[in-house]
């Protein structure tokens, strides 16, 4: 039986291997392996294992031996706190996340409005300017002339994450020595996986842009929303009533409607290939995985800057290291000291990465990863809607009609929370003794 399956997954892999040729070989730019995007990707996880696998025996070598009790000398502080963390009972909460937000919940609710549009104007503006900058970074050439073309494009999408991590490295590292942080208590070791998954999935969102059609692009984010869902019960255990799952389809049919019928025309060049779609899948799921975990991680007695330092830590380990061992680390820096349109164009997508970092772990301890996706697929809808108000665009019938399912849906979210809050409070009164 085992000996099926391999075989099995064997076929599987082929026929990928197969369909990815397939889709590159009508591309002019992909010339030889290290162009194709399965294999680039397969190299970035041999980088990556070179860490994880290291790792996680010396993480079992240390719990086998019982080292929390038996450990000592000068290494022992460092290795407790990378792999058991501290031991304080208080440090852990039986859910710190929901903590939070039952303690939101308390306060008023004109508060807890602020804080939501705060976090979304901070989500929108910087991912906005983020999204035009990724574009821009991977789809033209640096070094031409827009009327003779030519130029060389910028390949690696693994150098621009380590250019991210790096900067939201340094800024969350100075916030948490300037500013009094609660005592730290999770392994160290944990922000690992939500840091791969991090990677992985911005570098996903990097290479789809070069093999997906823009309404592919709209639908796959406007649908985020029900896969991050799902991932939360899977990591998280959590339990979502029907009407959230219910708005959620809503929010995600009303996107795509808004979005597809006001971008149609803006977009004819690129085509949708398998390879596309693939990398898409990966980027959901990789995607919501990391906003899950990390939600779960804020039962730890933690703030969003030191989830965002733990978190960023492990990514520079990760693309550092891997970059290295591949040899393109030394080619992007020479790429970059050719092309000085590119350095500043990554240093500007960096600095919107840093700020959008702290917008997310803030949304993500404060209301939870459903509510943050939410708002991260209601930015591409909020920002063509300014545009037809500042630019005076017409919205088509079939836009018009999207906004107002995205409208319906977050006033049927609004109304069924409030209608459970009524009934939680009248269920936890004492009843009333008549004397």
């Amino acid at each position: 039986m085992s000996s099926f399956l391999w075989s099995v997954r064997l076929a599987l892999l082929l026929c990928l291997c197969v369909c990815v040729l397939a889709d590159t070989a009508d591309i002019p730019l992909l010339e030889g392996w290290q162009d194709v995007w399965l294999f680039r990707f397969f190299l970035n996880i041999l980088g990556y294992s070179t860490i994880v696998i290291p790792g996680y025996f010396l993480i079992s070598y240390f719990n086998r031996i019982n080292y929390l009790e038996t450990g000592r000398g000068l290494c022992y502080p460092v290795i407790k706190a990378c792999v058991f963390g501290s031991d304080s009972k208080t440090t852990l909460l039986d859910d710190a996340s929901a903590a939070t937000r039952n303690e939101a919940e308390s306060t008023s609710s004109a508060r807890q409005a602020f804080k939501l549009i705060f976090c979304a104007a901070g989500l929108q503006a910087s991912y906005l300017t983020w999204g035009v900058l990724q574009e821009r970074v991977m789809t033209r050439s640096y070094g031409g002339s827009e009327t003779e073309g030519g130029g060389e494009r910028f390949r690696d999408s693994q150098f621009l994450v380590f250019m991210n991590r790096i900067l939201a490295l340094t800024v969350s590292g100075l916030c948490c020595v300037l500013f009094k942080q609660p005592r730290h208590g999770a392994p160290m070791y944990k922000y690992s996986f939500a840091s791969l998954s991090n990677i992985l999935s911005s570098w996903c969102q990097y290479e789809a842009l070069k093999y997906i059609s823009f309404p592919t692009q709209v639908l796959a984010k406007a649908s985020k929303v029900i896969p991050v869902m799902l991932m939360g019960k899977l990591v998280s255990h959590k339990s979502y009533e029907y009407w959230e799952y219910f708005t959620a389809v809503l929010i995600s049919v009303g996107v795509s409607m808004f979005l597809l019928s006001s971008s149609t025309n803006k977009h004819p060049s690129t085509v949708t290939t398998f390879s596309g779609v693939v990398i898409l899948a990966g980027y959901i799921m990789f995607d919501s995985f990391t906003s899950n975990w990390q939600d779960n991680l804020f039962k730890y007695k933690m703030s969003s800057v030191q989830m965002m330092f733990g978190v960023n830590l492990f990514s520079c380990l990760f693309t550092v290291g891997s970059l290295l061992e591949q040899g393109a680390f030394f080619d992007s820096l020479a790429f970059m000291s050719r092309h000085s349109e590119f350095a500043f164009h990554a240093v500007l997508l960096s600095i919107c990465s840093a700020c959008g970092q702290l917008f997310i772990f803030y949304t993500i301890s404060q209301f939870g990863a459903a509510v943050f996706t939410i708002i991260m697929t209601l930015r591409q809808a909020i920002a063509i809607l300014l545009s037809c108000f500042i630019y005076g665009h017409a919205i088509t019938f079939v836009g018009g009609l999207g906004v107002a399912v995205v409208f319906l849906a977050l006033f049927l979210r609004i109304y069924a929370r409030s209608r459970m809050k009524k009934s939680s409070k009248r269920a936890a009164q004492p009843p009333v003794q008549k004397v």
